[in-house]
Order: structure tokens, then C-alpha cells, then sequence
């Protein structure tokens, strides 16, 4: 009742598995009409983890029990790693001590994903950073699904349990392994969505239980570091913005115009993706019109100085002749 307040439910990195009364609060806020934005990871791993553990650790599938409700809606995260050759940079010591050098070297865990130009949530919105995403696959349902991100064409599909280590960037990947083609890392699924909980016993007694839900709209995310800020000296940093290699990235500009969409602010992410277009010159014309221009330029102006010379002395003329 205190959740249909609300015109949109984000999600933003659970870390904990969901009981059955709070995956049934969820689903009928979506039968009711509500928009909702899931930034949700089954392998929950970090850089942290690296740095706190000598550059070496393990990720893990983290199971948040949500695998049968988002089935039921269409779609699935699959407890996989993606690695992309197109990626973004981290920071990595070259020397220890005061001759310590920081050098930045590609980290193929974080892929960096273009826009896509043919949806306005995406449209011109440029680079955004993902960190240990997961695959997304939809499956067959009523609702009308739309890639939003997904990484390049050189990209490889990786299991857990898996060994990270950060000495990895020491060794020149194989391009011949990355060749798993795009990964669907964001999606957004309209239409008519029908209950996780049809035909079965109810966690809860709620009124006006509903197992179709009016037309609707929810964004998924396979990454919640999507929405993390860094933070500095205790504050956090401008969303998207990475301190290390001091690159900013467009995961503020994605979420904001994934708001307004499910919102139904649709003028606003139209203005925000709006292309500007800037008129250059016609060379061929200018070279051929040259002269015309440079008559133009120069005797127009002292054209209209002689003539108002010779006004103004016919008018002194006159007046004092006389």
C-alpha cells in the first residue's frame, strides 16, 4: 500500500536474497501499473576485492532469489562474466616505494558500451562503463523487449567460480577467445506483464490481487555498479566520473534519460539526445566566389563612405554657400 505511492521502484544492487513477501510486494506494485528499474548483478565482485586480497580473488553466483519472478517476466540474468576487448582503463603500480609509477592498462572486466543510436534513452548518450556485467537473455513473453546496451562483438562469456587476478593485464589477451559476439548488458521490456505469482499460493493477503498487470515498462540492468559513485575524502564523486584515470563516463546521462522514459518524460530525454548540427563552409563555393566576396567586402563599405562624403559636403555646400 506504501509502495503504490510511488510512480517508479529502483532497484539498485541487492546483495541479499529477497523472501517471497518482498518478491510479492514487487510484482504486484508492477500488476498495479508501476515502473520499475533493476540494476541487479548474480555475481556480485569488485576491484575491491582484488586490492583487498593481494590481486587475487574469487567471484562467486550470488543467488537473490528472483530467477523464477524474472522468468515470468521475460527475461533472465545469467551468473556469467563478460570480458570485452573494448574496455576501460584501470590504474596499476609499475615500481614500489617512492619510484612508484602509475600506468594505465586495459581491464577487459570492465566493457565500455557505446549508445544505441536507435532508441532515445540511448540515443547520443556516448560511453558507458560497466563493471563485472552479466548477461542478459529474454525470452518469449507479451511484452516488447528493446536492446538497450550491449558490449562489442569481441567479447567472451565466462563461468564462475572463476580466479581473477590482477596480474592478468600482463599478458596480451588472445583475440581468437573473444569472439562470443555482442552481450545484452541493458534492456527495457513494454507491454502487459503477467504475475510471478499466478496460479500459485500467496506469501501474503493483499486486496485486489491482480495476475495481469495493466501496460507498464521496466529497465534491466545486468550490473549494479552502473548507478555507484566513487567517493573521495568521504564525499562522493559526480556519477560516471573516475578519479584514477580522471575519465568520465555516461552512466549519469543513461540513468537519467531511463528515468524520464519510464516516467514518461519522453520530451526531456528527446532534449537531452537531441544532435546538433553544424553548417561548414562549401569550399568548391568559396573558391570559386572569391573575388565576388572580396569586392564585395571591400569597395561596399568604402562605396558607401565616398557617398556619404559627397552628401555631406553638398549639404555644407548648400547650407554655408548660400
Amino acid at each position: 500500500k506504501i509502495l503504490s505511492q510511488f510512480d517508479l521502484a529502483l532497484v539498485a544492487r541487492p546483495t541479499r536474497a529477497f523472501s517471497e513477501q518482498e518478491k510479492y510486494v514487487l510484482d504486484q506494485y508492477l500488476m498495479k501499473g508501476g515502473r520499475m528499474l533493476w540494476l541487479v548483478e548474480a555475481i556480485p565482485f569488485s576491484l575491491d576485492s582484488l586490492y583487498q586480497h593481494e590481486g587475487v580473488s574469487v567471484a562467486l553466483y550470488n543467488d537473490l532469489n528472483l530467477t523464477d519472478q524474472f522468468f515470468r517476466y521475460g527475461f533472465r540474468i545469467e551468473p556469467v562474466l563478460i570480458k570485452d576487448l573494448y574496455c576501460a582503463p584501470i590504474l596499476l603500480a609499475r615500481e614500489q616505494g617512492r619510484d612508484a609509477s602509475y600506468q594505465p592498462v586495459p581491464w577487459f572486466y570492465h566493457p565500455l558500451v557505446s549508445d544505441n543510436p536507435q532508441h532515445p534513452i540511448t540515443k547520443n548518450v556516448g560511453n558507458t562503463l560497466f563493471r563485472f556485467a552479466n548477461r542478459i537473455d529474454t525470452l518469449p513473453s507479451n511484452t516488447k523487449k528493446t536492446a538497450l546496451l550491449s558490449s562489442s562483438k569481441r567479447s567472451k562469456v565466462v563461468g564462475v567460480p572463476l580466479e581473477i587476478r590482477l596480474d592478468e593485464v600482463a599478458s596480451p589477451p588472445d583475440p581468437e577467445t573473444y569472439s562470443n559476439g555482442d552481450q545484452l548488458l541493458a534492456v527495457l521490456l513494454e507491454g502487459s506483464f503477467t504475475s510471478a505469482y499466478r496460479n500459485r499460493v500467496k506469501p501474503l493477503v493483499a486486496p485486489d490481487d491482480r495476475s495481469q498487470s495493466d501496460t507498464t515498462k521496466m529497465i534491466v540492468v545486468a550490473d549494479g555498479d552502473l548507478i555507484r559513485n566513487q567517493v573521495q575524502q568521504g564525499r562522493p564523486l559526480e556519477l560516471g566520473y573516475d578519479k584514477w584515470t580522471n575519465k568520465f563516463y555516461s552512466n549519469k546521462e543513461f540513468l537519467l534519460n531511463s528515468v524520464n522514459y519510464l516516467l514518461d518524460d519522453i520530451g526531456l530525454v528527446v532534449l537531452r539526445s537531441k544532435e546538433l548540427s553544424v553548417a561548414f563552409l562549401d569550399l568548391e563555393k568559396v573558391k570559386d566566389d572569391r573575388e565576388l566576396w572580396q569586392v564585395v567586402n571591400l569597395g561596399v563599405p568604402v562605396g558607401l563612405l565616398a557617398c556619404f562624403g559627397l552628401l555631406f559636403q553638398w549639404w555644407r555646400s548648400r547650407k554655408y554657400g548660400e
